[in-house]
């Protein structure tokens, strides 16, 4: 396995959903952060702001812009980060699946909701990991993962952010996003350093508190794939969308698309 890893750690990725790997993009931080900063001036088709009006500060999403940053594919394309996923998947190979930028600057109150990342994509499965990794000092800021929840035997509701609309409404199919805070689930969160990220499943709940903080809040995320992954279609719009993919239910995602960024 990576240096970065110990087989403790695999085991409580796959029984909890979540673990923290400390320095995983240790030596990427500024190259993120200009990437960031690229981005965030040329925002891509999928960028959002997540406020209302008169909420203070910014919340700044945008994903799928690694094949236009090139700070972005560095970082996929020479980290460690695809061979860690594929110890933590037990994964033959590591597909790139998309990246994501989440920017709360100072006096942003809004929380990211909680949510499950699992219920908004065409990928079926149990072999993928999204790494979330602060470009700033996180304490109160940090993601928050509901540990085990990858296992529940329902999925939660996906919502649209802003709008807090449902994507696809089906009582049988989904449950309703529930609050871990009041009902005392187990809340895994930790205070990060720049670099460090936290390692999670699709399928676990997760989310986020507001940034109160008088510094900014920058993460960058990856969201892999392993051998498993395959394609499924949702009962609604998926995010993202990736409009012609062309693909078929139970097709490994296309290469062209998703490239194979590690190999055993």
């Amino acid at each position: 396995m990576h240096m970065l890893l110990t087989q403790q750690q695999i085991d409580h990725f796959h029984r909890d959903g979540v673990v923290l790997i400390k320095g995983l993009f240790a030596d990427h931080i500024q190259t993120i952060r200009a990437g960031i900063e690229r981005n965030m001036a040329d925002p891509g088709p999928y960028a959002s702001e997540n406020l209302k009006a008169g909420e203070g500060g910014r919340f700044f999403d945008d994903y799928c812009n690694w094949t236009r940053i090139p700070e972005f594919e560095q970082v996929i394309r020479t980290s460690p980060a695809a061979e860690v996923a594929a110890d933590l998947m037990k994964s033959n190979r590591v597909q790139m699946f998309h990246d994501h930028i989440l920017v709360k600057e100072p006096g942003t109150s809004k929380p990211t909701p909680w949510h499950q990342d699992g219920p908004y994509y065409f990928i079926d499965g149990m072999q993928n990991v999204s790494f979330w990794s602060p470009m700033d000092p996180v304490r109160e800021a940090s993601l928050r993962c509901v540990a085990g929840s990858h296992g529940w035997e329902k999925p939660v509701l996906p919502k649209r952010w802003l709008a807090d609309t449902t994507f696809y409404a089906d009582a049988d199919e989904y449950m309703p996003v529930p609050d871990p805070d009041s009902e005392a689930m187990d809340i895994r969160e930790w205070e990060m350093q720049p670099g460090d990220a936290v390692a999670f499943n699709y399928a676990t709940l997760h989310g986020a508190r507001g940034n109160t903080t008088e510094t900014r809040r920058r993460a960058f995320s990856l969201r892999l794939v392993g051998d498993d992954a395959r394609y499924i279609e949702r009962p609604g719009p998926t995010s993202p969308p990736f409009p012609g993919h062309d693909m078929k239910v139970g097709q490994v995602l296309r290469e062209d698309w998703f490239p194979v960024i590690y190999q055993r």
